[in-house]
């Protein structure tokens, strides 16, 4: 009896699981870098920043052409399903970014990976910091980001002067959301905007290349904006001034487990892909149309 034919339609190398994303075209994205980022903010060309946790989304991002990748402890609370971020651990973190980078190298690999230092794993000092820093870098990251000033400043210079970059993180720090008495606006009396203003630059004087500034009012943000002339200004509830912008992904996509922040826009309404939508919140950050302080700042 004959043998039913086989089929070969289907390519060897074809996943289960379907494809990743297309890349774009190497004129059109060539791969970001420290440099490079400095160059986009000196000229005023707003950076773009997405949380990922992933390596599928990580590289639906990268072809979206979104700069940087931020591998958040926010993970805590959109993967994992706690209610901050205190609880992620150092291993989650190393996990995650060892994720996020394997996505990147199966698509064109042109993101800048930042990963946070998750609660406790640089409080200690500055040889717990480094040790820290050396996990996440050794996963793939290209820089790490610490929350808080004043104290951190000794830490930051100490892990630059050994070749890793730093973001520093002001305002709104999620890992002290305790203290803090919770997610409120920070950087408001004249005295708390004096502190803040304060660590910023000492934060720049140590090394930072950028800083997150997370639910600082928008005056104040654009103040420190034109002030940090060698630390880009990354806003998330900060206004529409600073030197570019960050989401958390689940946020912009709308598909988030509370209640949507202020400072969020939903880029899934207009949207037909996640990738369109990624796209769309690229291009609305480079035109200046998002944020609008009216809507989305204090």
């Amino acid at each position: 009896m004959s043998q039913p034919a086989t089929s070969n339609t289907t390519s060897a190398s074809a996943s289960p699981y379907g494809t990743l994303p297309p890349t774009s075209t190497p004129a059109q994205r060539k791969p970001i870098s420290l440099p490079r980022l400095a160059e986009m903010h000196q000229r005023g060309e707003k950076i773009t920043m997405l949380t990922a946790y992933d390596a599928t989304f990580a590289a639906v991002a990268d072809a979206a052409g979104v700069e940087c990748l931020l591998v958040g402890d926010s993970l805590g609370m959109v993967c994992q399903g706690l209610h901050n971020t205190v609880g992620v651990s150092l291993e989650t973190m190393r996990y995650h970014t060892e994720s996020v980078v394997r996505g990147l190298q199966r698509t064109q690999a042109t993101a800048w990976v930042i990963a946070d230092l998750p609660f406790g794993s640089y409080h200690e000092g500055r040889e717990q910091a480094l040790r820290s820093a050396a996990v996440l870098m050794q996963a793939g990251a290209h820089m790490v980001k610490l929350e808080g000033g004043g104290w951190t400043s000794e830490i930051v210079q100490f892990l630059v002067d050994r070749g890793i970059p730093v973001c520093a993180h002001l305002g709104l720090t999620p890992q002290t959301v305790h203290a803090l008495g919770g997610y409120r606006v920070q950087g408001k009396s004249d005295a708390a905007a004096s502190t803040l203003r304060q660590h910023a630059h000492a934060l720049q004087d140590a090394g930072a290349t950028m800083v997150v500034l997370e639910m600082v009012p928008a005056p104040l943000a654009a103040e420190l904006t034109k002030a940090l002339t060698h630390c880009a200004t990354i806003g998330i509830g900060a206004g529409k001034d600073t030197a570019g912008q960050v989401l958390v992904l689940h946020d912009m996509l709308g598909i988030n487990l509370g209640k949507m922040p202020r400072f969020v826009r939903n880029f899934m309404d207009s949207a037909s892909s996640v990738r369109g939508a990624m796209e769309a919140y690229v291009h609305a950050v480079k035109e200046g149309s998002f944020p609008d302080n009216s809507q989305h700042a204090w």
